[in-house]
């Protein structure tokens, strides 16, 4: 299977603009979540859709494609049993069984190098379809 050059194993480079819009999340809570994708021409990671704060997580879920790989991080706001405000950032990697296996070899390799350009990930999860990032099971990692 050809990578037309890519060293699979070094995974995809990362754009300005992802780290800045993730930056923009963390630090300004300008966005609710952000959906990068790999951009194969560009051999980078970039923005592929943002969330604006009011939306949900249901909107999230349904912003993610049902048969592509995706990575996203959402902002979790939620209220402790102290009356607490939080909120925990959490890492998605998307790779849907139904997605072409090139791309999930692809997102597989290029995810670690991508997390780490991600300062202050809280939690990551790995998905193959919604049932296994269900929000029951954000709100259990979070607290």
């Amino acid at each position: 299977m050809s990578f037309r050059g890519t060293n699979a194993s070094s995974g995809m480079g990362v754009a300005e603009q992802s780290k800045n819009t993730y930056l923009e999340l963390q630090r300004k809570k300008v966005h609710r979540y952000v959906i990068f994708k790999i951009d194969e021409k560009k051999k980078e990671v970039v923005v592929d859709k943002t969330g604006a704060p009011a939306e949900s997580y249901d909107d999230f879920i349904e912003s993610l494609p049902e048969n592509d790989c995706r990575y996203a991080v959402y902002d979790f706001d939620f209220v402790t049993a102290e009356n607490c405000q939080k909120s925990k950032i959490f890492f998605v990697s998307w790779s849907p069984s139904v997605s072409r296996i090139r791309a999930k070899m692809l997102y597989a390799t290029s995810k670690d190098r991508f997390r780490r350009e991600l300062q202050g990930i809280h939690y990551e999860i790995q998905a193959t379809d919604p049932t296994e990032m269900d929000l029951e099971i954000i709100k259990e990692r979070a607290h």
